[in-house]
C-alpha cells in the first residue's frame, strides 16, 4: 500500500529525535511534553513509528472487569460526560473515559462513524497506554498526569497523524490518579491552536466530575469549600477539603492542597489538622456553615501565603439531610443481610446488591450451580420497593421449547392448537411492577432472545396471537451458571441482549470458598426443622464432616444432604452415619486427618447463630501437613506472616506433632 509523503516525513521526524543529544531537546513545532513521550516510546518501549499497529480492543469480559474496579465513579463520570458532549456533539468529537491503566471504560459518540472510530481505537475497551499505542492524548496524560493536547503529527505512530486528542487527568479524593477524560476526533483543522478550546472544556468538566465524586465520597464528613469570590462560595468546586469533627483532613482536591501549601500534593496534607493551614481556631473552623448569617464567620486566611478566602461548609448527610437518611433506613435489608455471616466474598456481593436496589438496573447473577442465585434474586426483590408485587421465577431450561414463548409472553384465546380458551397472561406480564427472575438465561432459544430484547428495549409485551402490545413495568434479574460471554462467542447468545440484561453483575461464591459454612448449615437445618415442626440437633462429629467436605453441588447439595439426614436420623439428632454416602466416598481421608485436631464445636440446634466456625483451618492444616509442619514454608505458600500462622494454630487448637 502506497504511503503519503506526510507519513514518511513524520517517521523521519520521530526517528531523528533519537540522534539529539539532550532528552529535552526541542523539535520545531513540537513541545517538550511530546518530544519526551516520543523518546519514551523509542527507548523504553522499543516502538517503531512506521509500524501500523492495529487498535487493541479488549474482549467484553475484560472490559467488565475494568469497569467493575471503578463502578461507583463511572456513574458520576457519565453525568459529566453527557454534559460535555452536549457542548461538542455537533463537532464530530468522541468522548473517552479511561481508567488509570489506560483502558477505555466509557465513551460517547453520535454513532455515525463507529466502525472507523473503532478501527482507530476511539471505542470502548481500547488500550491507550503509551507502551501499547505510542504518544497519544490519554497515554501521555497518564504518564505526565497533566493536561495534554496531542494533535495530529504529535502522535508517535504515523497511522494516527490524522487524529486530534485533548485529555485531562481525574484524581480520587486522596490524590491518586483515577481516570482520564479525553475528547478526540478522526479529522480536524491542521492548526493545533484550534484545539485549545476543546482542551479547556475537557479540563473544566474533568474538575466538575472530580468535585462531584469528592462530595459523594465524603458525604458523611464535613466538607469545607473556599474561593476568592464571596458570591461563588455556595457553588465552589475547585477548592474542597474534607475534615472530621476534630478538623483532621480526610481528603482534598489538588487545587485545595496547593492553595494551603505551596507545591503540596493531596497526600502531603491528609491526616493533618486543617488549622495548621488556616489562621483560625478549631471552633472557628467548624463554626463555618453554609447557613451562617455572619459574613465574618466565612473568612479564612491561609498561614503560609496569608491569602484570604471565603468559605462555606457542606454538612454530613446525617446532619443536613435527615430526610434522605430516613429514606435509606426505610429499606428492609434483612433479606439480603440474612444471606451471609461476615463472609468477605458474600458480603461484597450483598453490599453491591444494596446499592442497586430500586436503581432500575437489570442484574445478572453469576455463580456455580446451587450457589443460591434464585435466593439472592428473591432477597433483592424483598428488599426493594417492588416487594409488594410479584416475584416471578422462570427456569428457561425447564420449560419445553415449544411452550416457552407462550409461557413467557402469554397468548390470546385460541391463538394456537391447545391454547387455553381464556388465554394466558404470560409470566412477563405477571411480573409487572415486581421482579422477573430468568434462571439459566443462557438456555433460552435464540428466537425468543430476539423477542425478549424487544420487550426490554420498548417496555411492552406482545402476546402470541395478538396484534396489540401491552405496556409493562419490568425489572429483570437473570442468572446462569454458564459464562454468557462464551455463549456469545459460540453464537448461541445475543451480545445485544447480554448488554441489555447486564446493567450490573453479582457474583456468588461457591460454598467451598465461603467462611460461614457453619452458619449456612444451621440456617438450612433450622428451615427444614421448622417445616417439619420439630427440634433438631447435630453432633460435633457430623458438623466436622460437613465442614470438611467440598460440596461440588454447593448450597443445593447441602440442603439435599440435610433433608436426607433428617429422613433417616433417630431421635432428631443428626450423626455422621445419617449423612449421605457420597460425602464419605470422596472425603474419607480428610475426615480422618482432622479428627482429634479440630477444636470442639458446640452442639448445633435450630438456632443458626450457634454454629459459627473458622473454615481457614482446613487449608492451613493441609499446608502444615504437606510441609512437615515447616511454618516458614507455609508462610511463603499462603502469603501470610509466620506470626499470623502461629496465632491461627493457637486459635484453632492445632498442635504440631513435634510439640506433642
Amino acid at each position: 500500500m502506497c504511503q503519503s509523503n506526510s507519513f514518511y516525513e513524520h517517521v523521519d521526524k520521530v526517528t531523528n529525535l533519537t540522534n539529539l543529544p539532550e532528552i529535552d531537546a526541542m523539535i520545531e513545532g513540537v513541545d517538550d511534553v511530546i518530544t519526551n513521550s516520543w523518546k519514551r516510546c523509542m527507548e523504553d518501549f522499543q516502538l517503531d513509528p512506521s509500524h501500523s499497529v492495529p487498535a487493541h480492543i479488549l474482549p467484553s469480559n475484560e472490559i467488565i472487569e475494568h469497569k467493575d474496579q471503578i463502578d461507583k465513579f463511572l456513574h458520576v463520570a457519565r453525568i459529566g460526560m453527557e454534559g460535555l458532549y452536549k457542548q461538542v456533539s455537533s463537532l464530530n468529537y468522541v468522548l473517552l473515559l479511561t481508567d488509570a491503566t489506560g483502558i477505555t471504560v466509557d465513551y460517547i459518540s453520535d454513532g455515525k462513524f463507529d466502525r472507523e472510530r473503532k478501527n482507530a481505537g476511539l471505542y470502548l475497551g481500547a488500550d491507550w497506554t503509551e507502551e501499547r499505542s505510542g504518544t497519544n492524548g490519554v497515554g501521555t496524560c497518564l504518564s505526565t498526569q497533566q493536561n495534554v493536547i496531542c494533535h495530529q503529527t504529535d502522535h508517535f505512530h504515523a497511522k494516527n497523524i490524522g487524529l486530534t486528542c485533548s485529555a485531562a487527568p481525574l484524581f480520587d479524593p486522596c490524590g491518586d490518579l483515577l481516570a482520564i477524560l479525553d475528547i478526540s476526533a478522526l479529522q480536524s483543522p491542521s492548526a493545533k491552536e484550534g484545539q485549545l478550546l476543546a482542551n479547556q472544556m475537557v479540563n473544566i468538566y474533568a474538575r466538575i466530575i472530580e468535585s462531584a465524586n469528592f462530595v459523594i465520597h465524603f458525604s458523611n464528613s464535613w466538607i469545607i469549600r473556599f474561593t476568592n469570590t464571596p458570591e461563588f462560595v455556595d457553588v465552589a468546586t475547585d477548592n474542597l477539603l474534607a475534615v472530621d469533627g476534630n478538623g483532621r483532613i480526610l481528603g482534598a482536591t489538588q487545587s485545595a492542597a496547593s492553595n494551603l501549601k505551596h507545591g503540596a500534593k493531596v497526600k502531603d496534607i491528609v491526616g493533618k489538622s486543617a488549622i495548621e493551614y488556616f489562621e483560625c481556631s478549631l471552633d472557628e473552623l467548624m463554626g463555618i456553615t453554609k447557613n451562617s448569617k455572619h459574613r465574618a464567620n466565612k473568612l479564612l486566611i491561609t498561614r503560609e501565603k496569608h491569602e484570604l478566602f471565603y468559605a462555606g461548609m457542606i454538612e454530613p448527610k446525617g446532619v443536613a439531610n435527615q430526610t434522605s437518611v430516613s429514606m435509606y433506613k426505610d429499606y428492609n435489608f434483612k433479606p439480603l443481610e440474612g444471606l451471609s455471616n461476615k463472609d468477605p466474598l458474600m458480603d461484597k456481593a450483598i453490599n453491591r446488591a444494596k446499592r442497586l436496589i430500586d436503581k432500575n438496573v437489570n442484574i445478572i447473577i453469576g455463580g456455580e450451580t446451587g450457589t443460591g442465585k434464585e435466593v439472592m434474586a428473591k432477597a433483592l426483590h424483598d428488599s426493594s420497593q417492588r416487594a409488594s408485587k410479584s416475584f416471578i421465577a422462570v427456569n428457561c431450561a425447564a420449560i419445553p421449547e415449544s411452550l416457552i414463548e407462550s409461557e413467557l409472553f402469554g397468548h390470546k384465546a385460541g391463538a394456537f392448537t391447545g391454547a387455553s380458551s381464556k388465554g394466558n397472561k404470560g409470566l412477563i406480564m405477571q411480573s409487572c411492577g415486581g421482579t422477573l427472575f430468568l434462571d439459566e438465561i443462557g438456555d433460552m432459544p435464540l428466537q425468543l432472545q430476539s423477542r425478549l430484547l424487544r420487550v426490554l428495549a420498548e417496555k411492552e409485551v406482545m402476546p402470541v396471537g395478538s396484534n396489540k402490545a401491552e405496556k409493562i413495568d419490568l425489572h429483570v434479574v437473570s442468572a446462569s451458571h454458564r459464562d454468557l460471554r462464551v455463549l456469545i462467542a459460540e453464537g448461541s447468545f445475543r451480545e445485544d441482549l447480554y448488554y441489555r440484561l447486564n446493567g450490573a453483575i453479582l457474583s456468588l461464591p461457591a460454598l467451598r470458598e465461603r467462611t460461614d459454612r457453619g452458619f449456612i448449615t444451621m440456617n438450612l437445618l433450622s428451615q427444614e426443622a421448622r417445616e417439619r415442626g420439630i427440634s433438631v440437633k447435630m453432633t460435633n462429629e457430623a458438623m466436622k464432616i460437613i465442614l470438611a467436605y467440598e460440596w461440588p453441588g454447593n448450597v443445593r447439595q447441602l440442603r439435599n444432604a440435610i433433608q436426607f439426614a433428617l429422613a433417616v436420623c433417630e431421635d432428631n439428632i443428626i450423626k455422621p452415619e445419617d449423612l449421605p454416602d457420597e460425602i464419605f466416598e470422596s472425603n474419607e481421608h480428610m475426615v480422618q486427618s482432622i479428627e482429634g485436631v479440630l477444636p470442639t464445636i458446640p452442639d448445633a440446634t435450630e438456632n443458626s447463630e450457634s454454629a459459627q466456625y473458622p473454615f481457614k483451618i482446613r487449608k492451613l492444616l493441609e499446608a502444615l501437613q504437606q510441609s512437615q509442619w515447616n511454618v516458614t514454608a507455609v508462610s511463603d505458600e499462603l502469603g501470610i506472616s509466620r506470626s499470623t500462622i502461629y496465632r491461627r494454630m493457637e486459635r484453632y487448637g492445632i498442635v504440631s506433632p513435634n510439640m506433642m
